[in-house]
C-alpha cells in the first residue's frame, strides 16, 4: 500500500511537471531572437525545399519574405515597448476591424506576388502549405485560450 501511494505521487509530479510552460515567455518562441534577414532566409530555404525554386524565384521569394519579416519585427517591438511602458490597452472594435482589414490586405497582396513568381503548380503547393500552417496555428491558439 505505501509503495502505490509512493507510486501515484511520482505519477502525478511528473505529470504536473509534463504540463508546465513558462507564460508569457513561452509565445515569443525562438524565431523573434533572429534577424529579420535571418528569419527570411529561413523561410526561403523552406520554401525552395517545398516548391522546387528557380534561383530567380529564390531572389524574388526572399525579398518578400525580408519585407514581411521585417514588418513582423517592427509591430512586435512596437507591441512590446508599449506594453513595457504600460500604454497598451485592449484595442477598441473598430481598431480590431482595422487591424484585421490591413491584414487581410496584406494577405491578398501577398498572394498576388506569389501568384506572379511561382508557376500553378508551385502556387497551388504553396496555397496548400499556407493554409494548412495556418489551420495549425489556429489549433494552438484554441488549444493557449483552454488554459
Amino acid at each position: 500500500m505505501k509503495q502505490l501511494a509512493i507510486l501515484l505521487v511520482m505519477l502525478t509530479t511528473v505529470s504536473m511537471a509534463a504540463q508546465r510552460h513558462d507564460g508569457p515567455k513561452m509565445r515569443e518562441g525562438p524565431k523573434m531572437d533572429m534577424t529579420a534577414e535571418q528569419m527570411a532566409t529561413l523561410q526561403t530555404k523552406h520554401m525552395t525545399l517545398a516548391l522546387d525554386l528557380t534561383e530567380n524565384q529564390k531572389d524574388q521569394v526572399y525579398k518578400i519574405n525580408l519585407e514581411k519579416a521585417q514588418f513582423r519585427k517592427e509591430k512586435w517591438a512596437e507591441m512590446k515597448a508599449a506594453k513595457e511602458s504600460g500604454e497598451w490597452e485592449k484595442p477598441t472594435p473598430e481598431e480590431r476591424f482595422e487591424m484585421e482589414n490591413a491584414r487581410l490586405d496584406r494577405q491578398i497582396a501577398m498572394h498576388e506576388k506569389m501568384r506572379t513568381i511561382l508557376d500553378t503548380e508551385q502556387y497551388e503547393t504553396w496555397k496548400k502549405f499556407s493554409n494548412r500552417k495556418k489551420m495549425h496555428g489556429k489549433k494552438k491558439m484554441q488549444e493557449r485560450r483552454r488554459r
